[in-house]
């Protein structure tokens, strides 16, 4: 693939792959946007950790992919494609190609996203009985839909056929395997629109050769072009219907994972607010972060990173423990817990961080990462906390970051984070006019003082870093 080194922007489409050479050979780069919803084609790792976002299209081509399911599960039930081939080469095959109803039989549903969805309410309206399986899935939501959520071990035995309708991960691939084909109702029907590699394809032809499996209905396959000899032979074999990726093939899911790849790339270019970043694959924390609501919460929250980062001074190998407080609103802001480990690395790595690639840029420095939260109805506030004991707490008053206590220090009224303050431990008041008598003599002026116990906040009108003997300072 040919790129210029100034393109911040890439879309690509399933064929195109986007490796680690690729992203690096482009260092201005800042968004890939996959058109349609897999994204096995781009390298996740290398691209998080370069802190671009990988954008897809998840919604885009759900009703083209629906519908050719649901076309290979009549076509296999009713042998279609056989009977048509047989006629047009001038036989009457009636007899051979007696087929089944749908009604009664189960259809098993493996992954219940957008696509499972569909393809169930369509093949209810068969009568089919639909059983499920998606970790995501809820006891309520299944009942909603009017399926069965069962488990992967439950399902094998009981389903006529079983669709697949997941993203390829190391979890899923060759989630159809010997073993689970083995497990299957004689005569089970297996389909496959999602993505190749959740079937393993020698296993799947083992079971059609041994009667095992009764037929099945392919568009998606390990390697695409085809040209391995068990994938041929499994695509040539008669039990089989296959195509050649045609789920998102259609007029309107094409217009429509265009319009939606560059509705995306316009909001998340901050040049209109119309439109909305709906499929953001590999930083699942920027779609509420991106929310103006809680700009505020994020830049508290890398400001009280920062401060931590100052009492690390670049140390390895620490434990942060940060928590949100308050109630159920402040419970769905996870995303300030990067957002602090934003704060905490901004002084120590220049590898163009961001929310995207803090939690790996992090792990690589030996920065461990604690999440918690703590229910409250009567304040809204970010605590963080170091494995040795410094711990602060700041809150958000007017759309102002405020510092409530540091250690053992409580600020009744809260310090605002401005961009220059600076935090000295001190002793007594001597200590007191010797930070001021500092900040004099190299003519910066103070805006504020605040003292309390053995700290002092030093709040001035430019940055400023002034060390005064004796006395430790952040």
């Amino acid at each position: 693939m040919y790129m210029k080194q100034n393109h911040e922007g890439l879309i690509v489409r399933s064929e195109t792959k986007v490796t680690n050479e690729v992203i690096s050979r482009c260092p201005k780069i800042r968004v890939i946007g996959r058109a349609g919803t897999g994204v096995d084609n781009i390298d996740l790792q290398a691209a998080t950790r370069k802190g671009v976002i990988v954008l897809n299209t998840p919604g885009a081509n759900s009703i083209s992919a629906c519908e050719l399911t649901c076309t290979l599960i009549c076509s296999l039930a009713r042998n279609v494609p056989q009977a048509v081939q047989s006629l047009k080469e001038g036989r009457w095959d009636r007899a051979l190609y007696m087929g089944f109803e749908l009604s009664g039989k189960t259809l098993a549903i493996i992954g219940m996203g957008r696509i499972g969805r569909e393809v169930a309410r369509r093949m209810q309206a068969f009568g089919m009985k639909v059983v499920a399986f998606d970790p995501l899935l809820t006891q309520q939501a299944a009942e909603q839909i009017g399926v069965a959520k069962l488990s992967l071990d439950e399902i094998w035995s009981i389903a006529d056929y079983i669709t697949v309708h997941t993203p390829l991960t190391p979890e899923t691939k060759n989630l159809i395997n010997a073993k689970t084909l083995e497990n299957c109702k004689q005569g089970v029907y297996i389909i496959n629109v999602a993505r190749g590699g959740i079937v393993n394809e020698e296993a799947l032809l083992n079971a059609l050769e041994s009667g095992r499996c009764a037929g099945a209905a392919l568009d998606v396959f390990n390697e695409e072009p085809p040209k391995h000899p068990i994938t041929l032979e499994l695509i040539a074999h008669p039990k089989v219907i296959a195509t050649p990726h045609l789920g998102a093939s259609t007029e309107e899911a094409q217009q429509r994972v265009a319009e939606e790849m560059a509705q995306q790339f316009i909001a998340i270019s901050g040049k209109s607010t119309k439109y909305a970043v709906t499929g953001i694959v590999n930083a699942p924390v920027l779609q509420a972060a991106m929310s103006g609501e809680n700009a505020s919460w994020i830049e508290l929250s890398k400001k009280l990173g920062e401060l931590i980062g100052r009492f690390l001074k670049e140390k390895l190998d620490v434990t942060v423990h940060s928590q949100i407080v308050g109630g159920a609103s402040m419970r769905e802001k996870s995303f300030v817990h990067t957002a602090v480990l934003v704060g905490i690395l901004s002084g120590q790595t220049k590898n163009g961080l961001n929310m995207i690639n803090a939690h790996i840029l992090a792990k690589e420095r030996g920065i461990k990462m604690e999440e918690s939260y703590e229910e409250s109805a009567d304040v809204e506030a970010i605590v963080v906390q170091t494995d040795e004991d410094h711990l602060i707490k700041g809150t958000i008053r007017d759309n102002k970051s405020l510092l409530l206590s540091l250690n053992d220090a409580h600020f009744t009224n809260g310090i605002a984070l401005t961009d220059h303050v600076s935090f000295y431990q001190t002793n007594n008041v001597q200590d007191l006019a010797q930070i001021v008598s500092a900040f004099s003599t190299k003519g910066i002026n103070i805006c504020n003082v605040s003292v309390n116990g053995s700290w002092t906040v030093i709040q001035t009108d430019k940055e400023a870093s002034v060390c005064v003997n004796g006395i430790e300072s952040f």
